[in-house]
């Protein structure tokens, strides 16, 4: 599923952030986002203007989740693990992370945290997402993805995602991406550790999207930990 994890994992050593290129087709991404529109497949709406989220909407998956999107969590996760696992060492961390997504799932489960995570969100003229962590219990696993679904050439102006680290004792840093079609970002979902002269320190990032000019734009976003 990613084409080159050794550069994927060096990637998100060294900024806490990758890019994977091109995971899916154009045909396949109009597949994906038409699931949008299919009702009985998401358990959650979240219009983001009524908690001042941002502008826009979002959509919770159910369970059973859609099969491209199950394959999707299942074939990233073994990778990011790897990731999770060596993080976790260098924060000093007691935290592990199974090699199977399964197992890891069941340990949230085991929390109480059973409602799955993986949502996809739609944004059009004027709107945009604030800054913010998706993290919804105890057990949460420290990577996610995201995945665009539109054609930034054709779809939407605007609209890129926004990444703020927050390193300690330093001003904020911010990295604004330019996805490509079927392209997913990886990146931390609290925090990273980051190379300091004493080895390792953690930095904080958090996510959002930039103000939409036009059109539409689309993601499917990948959580791995589910909620409580």
């Amino acid at each position: 599923m990613i084409p080159d994890p050794d550069r994927l994992a060096a990637d998100l050593d060294a900024r806490g952030f990758a890019l994977t290129g091109p995971l899916f087709t154009p045909a396949e991404c109009a597949e994906l986002a038409a699931l949008y529109g299919c009702d009985p497949l998401f358990r959650k709406t979240v219009i983001m203007g009524s908690h001042d989220y941002g502008q826009g909407e979002y959509r919770y998956f159910a369970y059973p989740l859609p099969d491209p999107v199950q394959r999707l969590r299942e074939a990233l996760y073994p990778t990011l693990a790897q990731t999770a696992n060596r993080w976790a060492e260098r924060l000093g961390q007691a935290t592990r992370f199974p090699e199977q997504h399964a197992k890891f799932l069941e340990r949230c489960h085991a929390a109480g945290q059973t409602k799955p995570t993986p949502l996809m969100l739609t944004y059009g003229p004027g709107d945009y997402n604030r800054l913010h962590q998706d993290l919804y219990g105890e057990h949460v696993f420290p990577l996610q993805a995201v995945i665009l679904l539109n054609d930034p050439a054709t779809d939407f102006e605007g609209g890129q995602l926004v990444l703020v680290e927050n390193k300690p004792r330093s001003q904020s840093r911010a990295e604004v991406l330019d996805l490509r079609q079927g392209e997913a970002a990886i990146f931390a979902v609290r925090d990273f550790p980051g190379a300091s002269p004493r080895g390792y320190a953690r930095r904080q990032l958090r996510h959002g999207v930039s103000t939409m000019k036009s059109g539409q734009r689309r993601t499917l976003g990948i959580i791995f930990h589910d909620a409580g």
